[in-house]
C-alpha cells in the first residue's frame, strides 16, 4: 500500500514542524506539501532532509500536489476555511486547532456530511489527555463540584484551552455542577471562567508547555485527575493515528476516544 500523502497546514509553526518530522519517520505516511503564513519560497525543507512544495495558499498548493489528508494546526478561522477546501477536494481533514466553538464543530460536521469525507478534530492529541477526559467523564456523575486548572506557555492565543473546554463539555453533557460564588469579590474574575457550573482557571507563562488538572470535590474528600505535557513529541502518536484513521471514515469525529476504544 502506498503511504498516505499529507499536507500540513500551519507547517512553519511549532506543531507543524513536529508533525512534518513525525510524518517523515512513519513508513505509512509521507508529507507532500506545507502551507504557512509567510512567503519563503516554493519549497520547504524537511527535518530529515529533502524538501516539499510550499505555499501560503492551500488551494494553490492542492493545484500543484495531490494529498489524501490535510493536517491543520492554525487558528479557528483558518481551520474552517481549510476544512472546506479539503472537503471539496475529497481529502480527509485532521485538526488540532484550539479555540473551536460549538458552532465551529457543527460546521465541520455539516461539511463532512455534505461532501462524504472524514474529519477528525483533536482537542488534544496527547493520549494521556484523552484518557484523562475519559476518566473525568466516568467520575463526573459521583460529584457535585468540579474545577479545572490548566497551564500553558505564554504564546498560546486562547484561554481556556480547547482541552479544558472539551473536558467541561464532556462532564456536563447530561448535567450541570454546583458552583459556589463568594459573597464578596474584591478582584473581579478571581473565581475563573464558568461552563455549566464547571470553573476553569487558566495560567499563561514561560516554563510550561501544557498541563491540565480536573479536581472534583464532595464532603470530606477530593479527587484529582492530572495530565502534564512535557514535549510536543507526545502529540505525534495521536496525530499519526488520526491521519491513518481519517482516510477510512466518512463522518466527523470530535476527540480520539472512539479511536482508542474508550467510547
Amino acid at each position: 500500500m502506498s503511504p498516505i500523502r499529507v499536507i500540513v497546514n500551519g507547517a512553519t509553526g511549532r506543531m507543524g514542524k513536529e508533525t512534518l518530522a513525525a510524518l517523515c519517520r512513519d513508513p505509512e505516511t509521507t508529507p507532500v506539501g506545507g502551507v504557512g503564513r509567510s512567503a519563503s519560497g516554493a519549497t520547504l525543507p524537511l527535518p530529515a532532509g529533502g524538501s516539499i512544495p510550499y505555499d501560503t495558499n492551500l488551494t494553490t498548493l492542492l493545484d500543484r500536489v495531490h494529498a489524501d489528508v490535510i493536517v491543520d494546526f492554525t487558528n479557528a478561522q483558518a481551520c474552517l476555511a481549510a476544512a472546506r477546501i479539503a472537503a471539496e477536494r475529497g481529502a480527509g481533514f485532521v485538526t488540532g486547532t484550539s479555540g473551536l466553538s460549538a458552532a465551529d464543530l457543527d460546521a465541520l460536521r455539516n461539511l463532512s456530511r455534505k461532501h462524504n469525507t472524514g474529519i477528525i478534530v483533536g482537542p488534544s492529541f496527547a493520549i494521556g489527555a484523552v484518557v484523562m477526559n475519559h476518566l473525568a467523564r466516568v467520575a463526573a456523575p459521583f460529584f457535585e463540584y468540579v474545577d479545572i486548572f490548566e497551564a500553558h506557555h505564554e504564546a498560546k492565543i486562547d484561554a481556556p484551552s480547547g482541552t479544558a473546554l472539551a473536558l467541561a463539555r464532556a462532564m456536563t453533557a447530561e448535567r450541570a455542577f454546583k458552583r459556589p460564588l463568594p459573597e464578596k469579590e474584591p478582584l473581579a474574575g478571581a473565581r475563573g471562567g464558568e461552563f455549566n457550573g464547571v470553573t476553569i482557571h487558566s495560567t499563561r507563562m514561560p516554563g510550561r508547555l501544557a498541563a491540565h488538572e480536573v479536581l472534583f470535590g464532595m464532603a470530606g474528600q477530593t479527587l484529582s485527575i492530572k495530565h502534564d505535557t512535557l514535549t510536543r513529541e507526545c502529540f505525534m502518536p495521536g496525530v499519526l493515528m488520526a491521519v491513518k484513521e481519517v482516510v477510512k471514515r466518512r463522518d466527523c469525529v470530535v476527540g480520539l476516544e472512539s479511536l482508542l476504544g474508550l467510547k
